[in-house]
């Protein structure tokens, strides 16, 4: 049988049943807008959480005072004896490769200034920061560079600190007060805006030293180090623990590196992806027993037509052909309205609500492409294998 005869008897097969072949179809297009929008939310989430960590860069290892045990979390100061120290953050910048150490304290204290006083975040932290967390001052500078545990009463506002309280206006040289005690505002931060929810721009920043003093604590809560680019990461925590374990004695801190923590979060946010298109699978399956069922019927249904085939010499393998080639029709037809149709939900979900990423993983969309042909290849072979098996007499029969 020439190509365009067999060409033309599929779609004409297709064609002669319309409502029967969009519904057959709609299973297997409904299958696919699910995997497509499932896909895209999940990997939106993927992508936003991977780029919320890459803000800070890739070559940062955090210190954390307690050991991790078999609970697989830090335990903070209430697992550990000696606490994380100034001292200790000095000591780190003789760590190989290291360009910065820095000791970080957070808490949650009254600010005062330019006449008016709100509630904010205090973060306690070294001249190293913009550094360290890739962040850029806006007007002024950031702390001195002063004697780390005898550090000057200085404070950096973050962008939305600085317009609530000053309405905008320079404030550097102008005295404010954090906790009842006085600081002098030596610079302003560029807009940073949230990650992970936190609100880089809602916090001040003062010396670690006089967060400590602020907050009563007698520890740092984490010790951040960057190192060169390029600089083996193991090198790194090794010379970290070494430090470490000489001067506490013993291992009573856990050492996270950021290579670490992304690695260990795209693998679960890829499995998260993956978890969810295979719920939306379950109904590309649901639309594969349709296209099953209405096969079959079609086969019940054509049996004169397939006998008048075979008596004017089509081969079986040409009616296996005409059967298989309808399904998988069928299918590609629905997955590509599934297709346009999840990528058409994803994006308006997204206009509708723009705080929700979503990103089409367009591997997904060609693999669901693919899918939905092979699961109508896979659910017309036993119906077409049926149908090319008929003998012409007894089909012709049927008549």
């Amino acid at each position: 049988m020439r190509a365009e005869d067999f060409t033309r008897l599929t779609l004409r097969s297709v064609l002669s049943q319309r409502l029967r072949s969009f519904l057959t179809g709609l299973g297997i297009a409904i299958g696919i807008a699910a995997v497509i929008l499932l896909t895209s939310i999940g990997e939106g989430v993927n992508q936003f959480v991977i780029s919320e960590f890459s803000q800070f860069g890739t070559n940062i290892v955090a210190i954390q005072p307690g050991k991790s045990e078999t609970f697989g979390g830090s335990v903070g100061a209430f697992g550990t004896d000696r606490p994380l120290t100034m001292e200790d953050a000095q000591a780190l910048e003789r760590v190989p490769h290291v360009t910065a150490s820095m000791g970080v304290v957070q808490g949650n204290a009254e600010v005062e200034g330019g006449g008016r006083s709100r509630r904010t975040t205090i973060l306690g932290v070294g001249p190293e920061m913009p550094e360290v967390f890739r962040f850029d001052v806006a007007l002024g500078r950031f702390l001195p560079p002063d004697d780390p545990t005898q550090a000057r009463p200085m404070v950096v506002l973050g962008s939305k600190v600085h317009e609530e309280l000053f309405r905008g206006a320079p404030p550097m040289g102008e005295l404010m007060r954090i906790g009842g005690s006085r600081y002098r505002v030596v610079g302003v931060m560029a807009p940073k805006g949230q990650i992970l929810g936190f609100d880089m721009d809602d916090a001040v920043y003062i010396p670690t030293a006089r967060a400590l003093e602020l907050f009563d604590r007698e520890g740092v809560m984490e010790i951040d180090l960057l190192y060169r680019e390029g600089a083996p990461v193991d090198e790194v925590t090794r010379g970290t623990r070494r430090i470490l374990e000489l001067r506490h004695g013993r291992v009573d801190f856990t050492i996270v590196t950021q290579e670490e923590m992304l690695s260990t979060l795209g693998s679960v946010l890829d499995v998260l992806t993956f978890a969810v298109g295979a719920l939306g699978g379950i109904s590309l399956f649901v639309g594969g027993v349709g296209i099953l069922t209405i096969m079959t019927i079609n086969v019940r249904e054509r049996t004169a037509e397939i006998g008048l085939l075979r008596a004017l010499g089509a081969r079986r393998r040409t009616v296996l052909g005409l059967f298989l080639g309808e399904a998988v029709v069928l299918a590609f037809l629905g997955g590509v309205a599934g297709l346009g149709l999840g990528v058409g939900i994803a994006q308006g979900l997204h206009w509708l609500l723009p705080v929700l990423p979503v990103q089409t993983p367009w591997l997904f969309a060609v693999l669901a492409l693919a899918m939905a042909a092979i699961i109508g290849l896979g659910a017309g072979v036993g119906p077409a294998v049926r149908a090319s098996r008929l003998d012409p007499v007894e089909a012709l029969r049927e008549e």
